[in-house]
């Protein structure tokens, strides 16, 4: 393990492809992993790929750490009424947190600081604690209630990373087009990759 703790959550927008690329690059990576999945954000894993999340927090973490083959240690899951959750108390807060994808319910809430589930209150602890913060909002197009959402989240530090991928580096598949995604959300958190190419790199320019 390297002793880095991420939580990551997964609200019910589009996204699910993006939230297991990540969670297999952290676990990858040896990082320990929190995970709070919202009941859509289950129903919306179900309609985007194959897998089909338990409602039980303890059934879905041994769902999951069988889908990625790792141990309970290096990922805990947590439901969203889970208040003794460690994600829920600055004295045991990770390094750092993502929110993909992102619905603009859940932007509205951390933004207005109301924390009415487990990951309203994960995100509140992060940013109180001056922890960096990841929200991949999924929607389009933004209206002005969703711009201002992102406006006041960015200036308390919050990084708004939409899930806006590139088409530089070459495209042969959507797997392609998820990895330039996550591999822009690993970069905030300071985690080495190479799921994409770099801009100006050979590959690029061949």
């Amino acid at each position: 393990m390297t002793g880095r703790t991420i939580t990551v959550a997964m609200t019910g927008a589009s996204g699910a492809p993006y939230t297991l690329r990540l969670l297999e690059q952290l676990l990858l990576s040896k990082v320990r992993v929190q995970f709070i999945c919202s009941q859509p954000g289950q129903i919306v894993m179900a309609m985007e790929t194959a897998l089909n999340l338990p409602a039980s927090p303890q059934k879905m973490q041994q769902k999951l750490c069988q889908h990625f083959a790792c141990s309970s240690d290096q990922l805990r899951v947590y439901a969203k009424d889970q208040w003794i959750a460690p994600v829920a108390s600055g004295t045991s807060v990770a390094d750092a947190m993502v929110i993909c994808p992102c619905s603009m319910g859940t932007l509205a809430s951390v933004a207005q600081g109301i924390s009415n589930n487990l990951i309203h209150r994960a995100a509140d602890v992060i940013i109180k604690e001056r922890r960096k913060l990841v929200v991949v909002p999924r929607e389009t197009p933004f209206s002005s209630l969703h711009l201002e959402n992102m406006l006041k989240l960015s200036r308390l530090g919050v990084i708004i990373l939409p899930p806006n991928p590139a088409f530089y580096q070459g495209v042969d598949s959507v797997q392609d087009l998820i990895d330039f995604v996550v591999s822009r959300i690993l970069d905030q958190l300071e985690i080495a990759n190479h799921l994409s190419p770099r801009w100006g790199t050979e590959q690029v320019q061949e």
